[in-house]
């Protein structure tokens, strides 16, 4: 479903695209005024044509930075996932956090189709995931982090996530690892503190790097010791996450689990999975980013339409002029629109430029189906500067139609006699 969204959304984003560049030539093509006109006409205007710019600029501007938000929310929660990697949850559990899997549906796992194997064995982890408060380093107030039990075998795997600094931590003992940013974000995070979780001390030895995906927000370790610490039933877990033959033995590995009758699970591919848990927050910020730019593009409109009003009762004499000339009203339309088009390109392509150092750069956000903080970065991208400056040439549009249709439609020899 995921896919079919953005495929269709992509289409729509070039649709507008085409449709903008081909509406341009043929604006160009049809109109006989020349376009050095319009261009000395802004210059002259140029006052109002900078409050119409800006105006454009900061809608633009506020429209990409939200959706490059939810787009970076995404790429982070998605990028978690692998395609060799299948997750195994309670059928029905919406999230980790809510799951239940058994330690004999553990054993069939283990045992099914598909699993790859090492030298040690299947290639399994089976994992206790709960949300503990820390505090921050920016405001010391507490923000829920993500806190998972894993098993000795968790960095086969995830074979993706490498120790960055300092050991993996040891089974049986109060160790603790943590995503790198984590590292930065959480006060007393180092390699070689020890901090609070569950009335027990835990000492931090390494920090692990996940390449910017949700794992770099979590704190790994023993899953047993965690059971322990939080008195939860030894032969329980959240989630089992299996590292496949290939990407394409998960038909087979889920065919053979989900037969069998001691088991009531879920099967997913492990990136699916991710996807899914961003939909909820991402839309979030897309309807809220879209609200905003809304609220905002209808006050550039009406700066456009002031500025494009103002160039039309200023012009009257000239507009008259070339009327009489033989120009046909649909040539100053066309002129006039040219005009509308070309501040708001320009309040458009200044909109994205004013965006692009947010690029890359993080922030955080609760996560709606773990309720934990996580850590993600802005994400621009060619589609969605593209879509920016669409956006602005469509408030081009609505400011100056109407305007230009008044231009056309002015009284030519009313307008001769004031010369």
């Amino acid at each position: 479903m995921a896919i079919v969204f953005n495929l269709l959304r992509w289409a729509i984003e070039a649709v507008i695209l085409v449709s903008f560049v081909w509406l341009v030539s043929w604006l160009v093509s049809q109109v006989n005024i020349p376009v050095s006109y319009n261009l000395r006409s802004v210059r002259q205007r140029w006052a109002s044509a900078v409050v119409a710019v800006l105006g454009i600029a900061g809608t633009v501007g506020v429209f990409v930075a939200m959706m490059s938000l939810a787009k970076g929310f995404k790429a982070t929660l998605v990028s978690s996932g692998s395609a060799d990697n299948a997750l195994v949850m309670r059928a029905g559990a919406t999230s980790e956090i809510n799951g239940s899997v058994s330690m004999e549906q553990v054993r069939v796992i283990q045992d099914a189709p598909g699993v790859a194997r090492s030298g040690t064995g299947p290639l399994i982890t089976a994992e206790v995931v709960l949300v503990a408060p820390f505090p921050l380093r920016a405001t010391g107030s507490d923000a829920n982090l993500q806190v998972r039990g894993v098993s000795p075998k968790a960095l086969e795997v995830r074979n993706k996530i490498k120790i960055v600094e300092g050991t993996f931590f040891r089974p049986g003992l109060n160790e603790l690892v943590v995503g790198q940013n984590v590292a930065h974000t959480y006060a007393g995070m180092s390699v070689g503190n020890t901090v609070t979780l569950g009335n027990t001390r835990w000492l931090v030895v390494g920090v692990f790097d996940a390449g910017g995906s949700a794992f770099d927000s979590e704190v790994w370790c023993d899953a047993p010791v965690l059971q322990q610490i939080y008195h939860r039933p030894a032969d329980s877990f959240q989630s089992v996450t299996v590292h496949l033959n290939s990407p394409e033995a998960l038909q087979q590995f889920k065919d053979a689990v989900t037969s069998d009758p001691r088991m009531t699970v879920d099967v997913s591919r492990e990136v699916d999975y991710y996807d899914k848990q961003s939909q909820v927050l991402a839309l979030t910020i897309t309807v809220l980013g879209g609200i905003v730019a809304g609220i905002m593009a209808i006050g550039a409109v009406f700066g456009a339409l002031n500025t494009m009003y103002s160039a039309v009762a200023e012009r009257a004499r000239e507009i008259a002029t070339l009327r009489a000339l033989g120009f046909r009203g649909s040539s100053v339309v066309l002129s006039f629109m040219i005009e509308a088009l070309l501040i708001s390109f320009m309040g458009g392509l200044l909109g994205c430029l004013a965006v692009l150092p947010l690029n890359s750069l993080t922030t955080g956000a609760m996560n709606f189906q773990t309720f934990s903080y996580l850590t993600f970065a802005f994400k621009i991208t060619l589609p969605l500067l593209v879509s920016g400056v669409g956006f602005a040439l469509v408030m081009g549009v609505v400011g100056g139609l109407f305007p230009a249709i008044r231009a056309a439609r002015q009284p030519v020899a009313a307008a001769l006699r004031s010369l």
